[in-house]
């Protein structure tokens, strides 16, 4: 009786792992019928002699991603213009006791650095330091075509500051743009690296911010769009004592992992699919194996 139940047993499970299999299947096969060339090179129109093509990271992302480095100094000489048009040194938002956000972004990206800058400003209303009394926050655009346009920078910063909504932030919120020499300097210098793409028109990058200390050296790194007011606050106690953080995992949400033409995070899913069923085959194995080890024992006793 015992031994029936232990090959009933081992069959359920045999029939569990066939059953996952065909089920990843299916998903992966749905999947890249949906999501024919994300992430990067979806066309503007749905074309079913795409579904084909692979949905892997493409090669332009390989390159592209936020370095921690921890303790690098800023190039406080570097030289780009305020909202207003004016000519401004990075190392004016230094030296006044207070640690800065670094934001850098574009102004008209369609995707990520909206929701970055979205982020940080949802989570500066959820503590109690004031921008502009207790920090201060630098954007710069990494997209030297903005530099051109005065009133760009001008504008996302009214409409930031309306979103923060507290008096005198004015005094601690700036969007700057620059040179592409200028901008090199201090992406460069906080291992922030992008590409541009000529078939999207778009800027391959990742999302976060840094936490620099008044003298302007690299004291932390928060990565994606949505950081936690308390761990915020606890890096800008940090920085404005001048202390710098420890290397942390580098989680990167990178801006063409969303694919336009389906509306999904194509690249995602698909790997979350895959860990889930892959833990899902071990933990069958797994089981299979206790029960034989099991049975097996039974038999000799």
């Amino acid at each position: 009786m015992k031994k029936s139940s232990a090959i009933s047993a081992v069959l359920k499970l045999k029939l569990l792992l066939s059953l996952s299999i065909l089920l990843l299947a299916t998903n992966v096969s749905a999947q890249k019928s949906e999501h024919y060339n994300s992430p990067l090179y979806a066309p503007k129109t749905y074309d079913p002699s795409q579904a084909g093509v692979s949905s892997g990271l493409p090669p332009i992302l390989k390159g592209v991603g936020i370095e921690q480095k921890l303790n690098e100094q800023l190039p406080l000489s570097a030289e780009f213009k305020d909202e207003d048009g004016n000519v401004v040194k990075l190392g004016d938002y230094f030296g006044k006791e207070k640690p800065v956000i670094l934001a850098l972004v574009y102004y008209e990206c369609p995707m990520l650095c909206n929701e970055v800058l979205n982020g940080l400003t949802g989570s500066l209303k959820g503590i109690s330091f004031d921008a502009g009394k207790e920090f201060e926050v630098v954007a710069i655009s990494f997209d030297v075509r903005e530099n051109d346009k005065p009133d760009l920078a001008k504008n996302k910063r009214a409409s930031y500051l309306n979103r923060y909504g507290r008096p005198g932030a004015e005094n601690g919120w700036h969007f700057l743009t620059g040179t592409q020499s200028e901008i090199d300097r201090v992406t460069q210098a906080v291992g922030f690296n992008y590409q541009f793409d000529e078939a999207s028109n778009q800027f391959a990058h990742a999302g976060g911010v840094m936490i620099i200390t008044p003298e302007g050296k690299i004291s932390r790194y928060l990565y994606g769009i949505d950081y936690a007011p308390k761990d915020l606050k606890f890096a800008l106690m940090d920085s404005a004592e001048g202390n710098i953080g420890n290397p942390a995992e580098q989680l990167y949400l990178y801006c063409f992992h969303y694919d336009p033409a389906t509306g999904k995070y194509g690249l995602q899913i698909l790997s979350v699919m895959r860990l889930m069923a892959i833990a899902t085959i071990v933990g069958i194995v797994g089981m299979f194996f206790v029960f034989w080890r099991s049975n097996k024992k039974r038999n000799l006793t």
